[in-house]
């Protein structure tokens, strides 16, 4: 594919479902770099995967070049997985003109089993790099070559080091357009047991948090979930409650242990935050009353179907500050949440949800503030109000 031809390819494809805004594209040279390293390595019969691809550049820019299919993809995000689908409909890319076109899968063996080379926006954190690279050891052909791109300032020397843990051959290529690739090949043997899931006590709240490589925080506890759970005895009883952006499900996991009554949703776009929260809840024995759901901001919950909601929204989309993902959330709570139901907010001062609450949801009140976080209680208004 020429390079006049790829412009004209990226220009056409869209984030859509996920936020979309004049600053934020769905592609970047990361893209373009990788396709173009790959080009050389795709003969006829070639077994590709793909790890990482956002909005389907990778995938379907591999199509586009004349990829054997099926070509096998991994997303995290829910919202990844359908932009890819939205954008090959768009494009003519699915269906009977594209021979094999592609498949969606976990990552696992049905995603890497024989593939001969795998594409991969590097992750930002080592530790989803490390889960990745380990798949690729364990399931992928022997002769695999990995080409694992992203931008330079987002890059560092650890991601070497995870890679040359379970590749024998690492090289980073030259830089071009501030992105760079690491060609590995020669994968090393791996353990029987895969390195994830882990898990971790926390003696603080009594409670086993479990993650795997690509959720946020690890088995940690970030510090706006630590300031919401100060208020956990002032949150109201609930028959159905949502951790909506999960994460591992700290929060469905605290409240389930404060209100056994309650059933919980945890829901989350990331696969990985599903995973980790269904594992955390298994781990404290709450896995009868915590449900976990891959969704895209609550979509298939009905209206009106619950009484409180729990959120922690992001403040980046992708590698950009943006407010967009939770005006998102924000707006979805605002139509799950039965009449008189609350959506508990904890967010990060300097973005000043407050307006978007009230306008979206309701009537709000600061619950509590320190020099980080504010904490708001936001009550869905009636039919009458």
């Amino acid at each position: 594919m020429a390079d006049t031809n790829l412009e004209s390819f990226f220009s056409r494809l869209r984030r859509f479902p996920d936020v979309e805004a004049a600053n934020l594209q769905a592609w970047d040279a990361t893209d373009r770099l990788l396709l173009e390293t790959a080009a050389g390595l795709l003969t006829p019969g070639t077994r590709l995967a793909v790890v990482g691809d956002r909005y389907g550049a990778l995938t379907l820019g591999a199509l586009s070049l004349g990829a054997a299919g099926p070509v096998r993809v991994h997303q995290d995000l829910v919202t990844g997985e359908r932009a890819l689908r939205n954008n090959a409909d768009s494009l003519g890319l699915r269906g009977g003109g594209v021979p094999g076109g592609f498949e969606q899968h976990p990552l696992g063996p049905a995603l890497l089993e024989g593939a001969a080379v795998v594409l991969l926006q590097l992750p930002k954190s080592l530790a989803e790099l490390e889960e990745i690279a380990d798949a690729v050891a364990r399931y992928a052909a022997p002769e695999v070559v990995l080409l694992a791109g992203g931008r330079v300032k987002h890059m560092s020397l650890g991601m070497n080091a995870v890679l040359e843990r379970y590749f024998g051959d690492v090289q980073p290529q030259l830089a071009r357009q501030k992105s760079r690739i690491l060609r590995a090949s020669s994968p090393k043997a791996v353990p029987a047991a895969p390195p994830f899931p882990v898990g971790q006590e926390n003696a603080d709240l009594g409670l086993t948090v479990c993650a795997y490589g690509a959720v946020f925080a690890g088995t940690g506890l970030d510090i706006g979930t630590r300031f919401l759970l100060e208020f956990l005895p002032q949150l109201p009883a609930a028959g159905h409650a949502v951790d909506l952006g999960c994460g591992t499900g700290i929060l469905a996991a605290m409240y389930a242990k404060a209100n056994p009554g309650a059933r919980i949703t945890a829901t989350d776009q990331s696969a990985a935050a599903v995973a980790s929260a269904r594992a955390t809840a298994e781990a404290n024995g709450l896995g009868q009353q915590i449900e976990t759901l891959q969704d895209d901001a609550m979509a298939s919950l009905p209206a009106g179907s619950a009484d409180l909601i729990l959120l922690n929204p992001p403040f980046h989309v992708g590698a950009a500050v943006h407010a967009g993902a939770g005006i998102k959330l924000i707006e979805a709570a605002g139509r799950v949440l039965a009449p008189g139901g609350e959506l508990w907010t904890v967010y990060n001062s300097h973005l000043h949800y407050r307006p978007a609450l009230e306008r979206l949801v309701g009537p709000t009140r600061e619950v509590g503030r320190n020099p980080k976080f504010t904490v708001t209680a936001s009550t869905r208004k009636t039919s009458e109000e």
